[in-house]
């Protein structure tokens, strides 16, 4: 085990406007912000922290590298964020070992990662 990285701990994202984004987080998280200020927005996720920052001018997007947040049914989680207004990367499929991924782009072009891995427990 390193001794100096002690794994994975937050996701931030850049959006253009913070109070409609924490809305739409709250939403489709189901979770409150447990840290909310004008500047930064963060949610705990099951340990994990998905941390909105706003920013201004032009913001390079891309979705070379995702983040998978586990789920207990892919489908039924990638359907209720499209209905909620995110838009298809990568529709839900078996990678095999009964892994399946899906991810979406959140309304503000952020790549939002969706598996269930049976190897590990929710």
């Amino acid at each position: 085990m390193s001794k100096q990285f002690q794994g994975l701990r937050t996701l931030g994202y850049k959006v253009p406007d913070l109070q409609e984004a924490k809305k739409w987080y709250t939403d489709v998280l189901g979770v409150e912000p447990y840290f909310d200020e004008h500047f930064y927005v963060g949610f705990n996720v099951a340990g994990y922290e998905l941390g909105l920052q706003p920013y201004e001018g032009n913001v390079v997007r891309g979705n070379a590298a995702v983040t998978y947040w586990g789920v207990a049914d892919v489908r039924k989680e990638y359907d209720r964020l499209i209905a909620a207004g995110a838009t298809s990367l990568e529709e839900p499929n078996d990678v095999g070992g009964d892994i399946v991924v899906a991810s979406v782009s959140d309304p503000w072009g952020n790549p939002f990662g969706l598996i269930y891995n049976p190897h590990f427990k929710l």
